[in-house]
């Protein structure tokens, strides 16, 4: 070998410019007919309890999941949902949530779930996208659809329910399991349209097949579990994070069902109450979102003698977190074993994974690339696949990238680029030892405490008022919610709009986590000869890049 010659990693190939995982492959059904949810109870484990909620205390247990899954299919297909039809699911997290969209996808329909604090316009937008024409929401959301001219399911919000007031739901869940329809489904079918802002742009439907949802349990569900020398269906998981989003969708409704770990599910994240149900439930592992880690971070240090040694693993994912959190909460649990991960809407969570071992504990990374996948550092000028050390814009592939955006081919085909590659949007580099740590992003997304914010939706709400001529949204840095989204706005002449004004404009028509905290008025909103909004160029001229 010449003596100036590099040497490169054996997971990176400086020919292609491609890294591999360093994990073992996994084998993949090779059946074409074969669906995820048939696919997820075929797994043999020893678990008995697997969702629970944590104020009632009241459970589902496996067999009692599979039976409510079929029931729920059976009274689907009476209704006359079936494949290639779309169901609405506005709902917070339930223990429900899985026996829904599992019943969903057994008759071949397609799920979309969206945030239950989404606003009027917000539902008709994604109704419209999706054509959905079954909702299923909590009483409390009901009216939301009225006039809408669609078909509503009213959910209970416990196990105990009063039969009387829930009549079609009870009509769906009652059915004869036996009577579950058997559709042939093919995995590149839709089983999902989640939505995303992906790069740029307004949000668009996110196509996953069940392609996508069997290579997300077995690549990312399944294998977190090999990380420990313990039976996965020993596990107790708390699920804080919604599962309307992405994380928490593979993860609790999916996933962890594979494995036979126990469930905890809590309908919104308290610090409080999340204490307590740890504690009570013996919970093992805590996906987390970094708000809700600075939080709970804090609520140890006010009660006193409380340390939460069930505790073994807590991830954390969906938005970027500092070193100074990670740091303070190594120290308030020294016993748990922390990581990070990183996953898109349009890779079906699956990308890569913490994982410590005795030589690398690596809490700023997210980890290693996930079994099957593959992914590039790509130079933003020369295109070639740079090595490891070096910044570029990450691109993923492997069998979680999206079948593409609904009904948007200039979208897909400029995300999915040739041979199948998902360009991020984000800014990354690979170590020597194979583990990737994500810098910035290229992409307009704001994520406010994980949730995606696209501006151009925020963009379109605010040039509909009459006193603004022109505006730009953009992201600013916040110490608790990670990023928040900061209007820009040209008054039209002789306007005497506020920001307070401008604020309540907006919060009136989005989702809370979607509204505007700050208002800058400018006098001309830059952009490129091609009419492109160049945001970086207005948080600097104008100092909200930090708040």
């Amino acid at each position: 070998m010449s003596p100036n010659r590099i040497q490169y990693p054996s997971f990176f190939s400086p020919e292609t410019g491609i890294y591999a995982s360093k994990h073992s492959p996994r084998d993949l059904p090779q059946n074409p007919f074969q669906d995820l949810v048939s696919f997820l109870f075929s797994h043999g484990h020893q678990g008995a309890t697997a969702l629970v909620d944590s104020v009632s205390g009241l459970s589902i247990s496996y067999p009692k999941l599979r039976d409510m899954v079929e029931s729920m299919a059976s009274g689907l297909d009476h209704i006359g949902i079936s494949s290639g039809h779309v169901v609405l699911i506005l709902l917070p997290n339930t223990i429900l949530f899985p026996v829904i969209i599992l019943g969903i996808m057994s008759v071949g329909a397609i799920f979309t779930p969206m945030n239950p604090l989404c606003k009027l316009g917000e539902i008709k937008k994604q109704m419209s996208i999706s054509n959905a024409e079954l909702v299923f929401t909590f009483a409390e959301n009901v009216r939301k659809f009225d006039g809408l001219g669609v078909r509503i399911v009213t959910v209970p919000e416990r196990l105990d329910f009063d039969a009387t007031k829930f009549s079609s739901f009870i009509h769906l869940l009652s059915r004869d399991p036996k009577q579950a329809p058997k559709p042939l489904i093919r995995q590149t079918d839709a089983a999902a349209v989640l939505f995303s802002s992906g790069t740029s742009g307004p949000s668009k439907g996110v196509v996953i097949t069940h392609a996508n949802l069997i290579a997300m349990v077995e690549l990312f569900s399944r294998f977190e579990a090999s990380q420990y020398n313990t039976e996965s269906w020993k596990n107790v998981y708390l699920a804080a994070v919604p599962m309307f989003h992405v994380y928490g969708l593979s993860l609790f409704t999916m996933g962890l069902l594979s494995l036979g770990s126990t469930v905890v599910v809590m309908r919104r994240f308290d610090t409080k109450e999340a204490i307590r149900v740890i504690d009570r439930y013996k919970v093992s592992h805590f996906p987390a979102v970094p708000p809700m880690l600075a939080a709970l971070v804090m609520g140890v240090r006010d009660s006193s003698g409380c340390n939460l040694r069930s505790l073994r693993q807590v991830s954390c994912g969906a938005a970027p977190i500092s070193e100074n959190l990670i740091q303070d909460f190594l120290e308030a649990f020294p016993h748990v074993d922390f990581i990070q991960g990183y996953g898109m809407t349009e890779s079906t969570a699956v990308g890569a994974r913490g994982f410590n071992t005795a030589g690398h504990k690596k809490y700023t990374s997210v980890g290693l690339l996930a079994p099957n996948m593959e992914a590039k550092i790509v130079d933003l000028k020369t295109g070639s696949g740079l090595p490891p050390g070096c910044r570029g814009e990450l691109w993923l592939r492997g069998p979680g990238i999206m079948q593409g955006y609904l009904n948007d081919e200039d979208a897909t085909s400029s995300t999915v680029v040739e041979d199948g590659w998902l360009m991020t949007g984000d800014i990354a580099y690979f170590d020597q030892d194979g583990y990737l740590y994500v810098l910035d992003r290229l992409k307009d997304t704001i994520k406010y405490k994980g949730f995606q914010i696209a501006p151009a939706d925020l963009e379109a709400l605010l040039i509909c008022h009459p006193e603004i001529l022109d505006v730009a949204v953009a992201s600013a840095e916040d110490e608790e919610a990670g990023e928040i989204p900061v209007a820009y706005v040209v008054r039209r002449s002789g306007g005497m709009l506020s920001s307070s004004e401008v604020i309540e404009y907006v919060a009136k028509q989005v989702a809370p986590y979607k509204k505007v905290r700050k208002v800058v008025f400018v006098n001309s909103i830059p952009r490129s000869a091609a009419g492109k909004v160049l945001r970086r160029l207005l948080r600097n001229n104008h100092g909200a890049s930090k708040m």
